[in-house]
């Protein structure tokens, strides 16, 4: 990925200042995977179809396999390795395996990081909402109902936090 010939793109992932060189029309999610390490996120279809590869920029579910490095340069990046710890999980985390809403674990980095988008903007939502939110992130493991309990204990944890 690196290109001498390129300047560094500048970009805060996970809270931490980096610069990437690479071609600026590189998918963020190779650059987040092969050049950055973070595997968290997965390429699922491609083409912004599946929400496997969703990750949170500037405060937004943004499809990284479609989103080239050059619309991250200077924005706050943020994979599933930045939203919580094993030492200190975040309520999403928690409440993911709370309602045992994962199986494969394929989809989950790309949902988790949806949610956790919506959730800053829609922080008492319905199970109405939550589906709506949540449509364009396909699980073929059929975990949906449990995803959405997920979601909706994790937005009445952070509620009461």
């Amino acid at each position: 990925m690196s290109n001498p010939d390129r300047q560094p793109t500048r970009l805060t992932v996970n809270g931490k200042a980096v610069e990437v060189t690479a071609d600026p029309d590189t998918p963020l999610l190779f650059v987040l995977r092969e050049s950055l390490g973070l595997t968290a996120t997965h390429l699922g279809c491609g083409g912004n179809q599946c929400g496997a590869c969703h990750v949170i920029v500037d405060g937004f579910a943004v499809a990284s396999c479609d989103a080239p490095l050059w619309s991250a340069a200077g924005k706050e990046v943020t994979t599933l390795e930045g939203l919580g710890t094993a030492e200190a999980p975040h309520a999403l985390q928690k409440a993911f395996i709370a309602e045992q809403a994962m199986q494969c674990g394929y989809c989950i980095s790309g949902i988790m990081m949806t949610a956790a988008a919506f959730l800053k903007h829609k922080p008492n939502p319905t199970e109405t909402e939550v589906r709506t939110a949540l449509d364009r992130n396909l699980c073929r493991c059929g975990a949906h109902n449990r995803i959405v309990r997920a979601v909706l204990r994790a937005a009445q944890e952070m509620a009461t936090a």
